[in-house]
């Protein structure tokens, strides 16, 4: 009969609707969370006299279920075997539980940073979470495992770059010309900022900032984009590179979740920027 075999139809339907659903679940609540992809860049800087292995780290709020601590030592060997010159930090060490399994201390999790190994050492800004849980504690810390807390100053390293790094817009007051204070226009420069939303004010002659925060909205929707991007600007600057006047930005997708333990299109990254003088080819690792 006709309607039985309709019948049959949609209880086929409905049953592949519900496995598609289930497999996107177990895909975006417990796969793509824990899929690290390592991305790599070549960036030419005018006045850079020697390349510079950056990697770029953001957001790593490691909490339960995906970055326990027994994961956080796997992530820092991912880490480790990319073989950096500088370890940079973008923010946000501390996650809050909220809908996550567990919480991670922030003692570990500086601890686990503070195995990472890298000629020029490790530089790093503060993200709104860290100031939210206790910002001065983070930057103790951080600073006790050797990596450096830029708030609103610069330092200058090997090959003539100057790398700058600027406190959290979200919960302080950045101040971009005391962070670039004594910078010449013709000096190489990387500003640390953890969220993106301060490039618009960057002046043009810094050569590229740094940003995370976004997470890329963790859940991408064909055709519906990112509907949760915590940024002035929506998903302008979700995430990638951007540019203006010259001047570029990358923001990187970050390696943890906030507040929802979900990642949908989105998987956990972190990058290295293989930076080289622009004048000159230069062969990268």
């Amino acid at each position: 009969m006709r309607w039985k075999r309709w019948a049959q139809r949609l209880v086929a339907a409905a049953g592949a609707c519900v496995a598609a659903a289930l497999l996107l679940g177990v895909w975006a609540l417990w796969i793509e969370p824990r899929s690290l992809v390592i991305r790599e860049h070549t960036v030419p800087l005018d006045g850079l006299t020697e390349p510079v292995r950056v990697l770029l780290v953001g957001d790593l709020q490691p909490a339960g279920p995906h970055e326990t601590p027994r994961r956080l030592a796997r992530i820092m060997a991912r880490l480790q075997a990319t073989d950096p010159d500088l370890v940079v930090w973008v923010g946000d060490f501390v996650s809050e539980r909220r809908l996550k399994t567990s919480f991670t201390r922030p003692e570990d999790t500086a601890a686990a940073i503070g195995t990472l190994q890298a000629p020029l050492g490790q530089l790093a800004v503060l993200g709104n979470h860290d100031w939210w849980f206790d910002g001065p504690a983070m930057e103790r810390l951080l600073e006790a495992e050797g990596v450096r807390v830029l708030r609103d100053e610069r330092v200058r390293l090997p090959g003539g770059l100057v790398v700058a790094g600027v406190e959290d817009p979200v919960t302080r007051r950045p101040n971009l010309a005391r962070a670039l204070r004594g910078v010449g226009p013709s000096e190489p420069v990387v500003l640390l900022s953890h969220t993106p939303d301060l490039f618009p004010d960057v002046p043009a002659h810094v050569d590229l900032t740094l940003a995370g925060h976004t997470h890329c909205g963790q859940v991408t929707i064909p055709g519906l984009g990112r509907p949760v991007v915590p940024s002035d600007h929506g998903e302008r600057f979700a995430y990638g590179w951007h540019g203006r006047d010259g001047h570029a930005m990358l923001v990187t997708c970050g390696i943890g979740t906030a507040i929802v333990p979900v990642r949908l299109g989105n998987p956990p990254e972190a990058v290295v920027l293989s930076l080289v003088p622009a004048d000159r080819p230069v062969a990268t690792r």
